[in-house]
């Protein structure tokens, strides 16, 4: 079955736009992350496709202010809902999908509600690239090019929340369970770092 012609422009303009280039895997994981939180469910896959790949464009370089100050304020979530509708347009999505998909955008952070199955989805599926292994390397490659963290110290204190706090915001049954083994390489990697450090 061939993948509709809107796929291939969305995900060439991420990898395009994607700056630093580390920030590009991020997508496709989620994408794939999302689909099979779903369990056979039915879900709407342009949506949650478009959402998947659109929804961190204000993070990367040339879309979010290069200004200290001006990014600590930077609110990428608003960038994206203000971007993505024009963005899909252009490559041909289906223009009657586009309001599910922003509001899936909008919810998509852990603090959202999310008002289709489509945004459980990515919530879930965000949360989870925030946890385990892959969310360890999210955090420490962002160290001293990030505003909330400048050092190892501030890394470490945004993983521990995110071990604390994250797991209990799923709403899936089927994220839970993958968050488990997620949750266990973090609290592993966090506990060897405070008995490095304190050695």
């Amino acid at each position: 079955m061939s993948q509709p012609s809107y796929r291939r422009p969305i995900a060439d303009y991420i990898r395009a736009q994607a700056n630093p280039p580390d920030k590009f895997s991020h997508q496709p994981r989620l994408y794939q992350l999302a689909t099979q939180l779903a369990k056979a469910q039915p879900f709407d896959d342009d949506v949650l496709y478009a959402a998947a790949w659109l929804h961190d464009i204000g993070v990367f370089f040339g879309h979010r202010p290069e200004d200290p100050a001006a990014l600590a304020k930077w609110d990428n979530v608003a960038y994206a809902l203000k971007e993505a509708p024009a963005l899909l347009q252009r490559f041909g999505f289906p223009a009657w999908k586009i309001p599910a998909v922003i509001e899936v955008i909008r919810t998509h952070v852990p603090s959202g509600h999310p008002t289709s199955f489509e945004g459980v989805l990515l919530r879930d599926a965000d949360i989870l690239e925030q946890l385990g292994a892959v969310g360890i390397l999210r955090t420490v490659s962002k160290i001293g090019r990030d505003t909330r963290f400048a050092t190892f110290e501030e890394a470490l204190q945004v993983l521990q929340r995110n071990a604390d706090r994250l797991p209990a915001q799923l709403q899936l049954e089927s994220a839970r369970e993958l968050a488990k083994a997620r949750l266990q390489i973090l609290n592993t990697f966090l506990s060897a770092a405070e008995d490095e450090n304190a050695s």
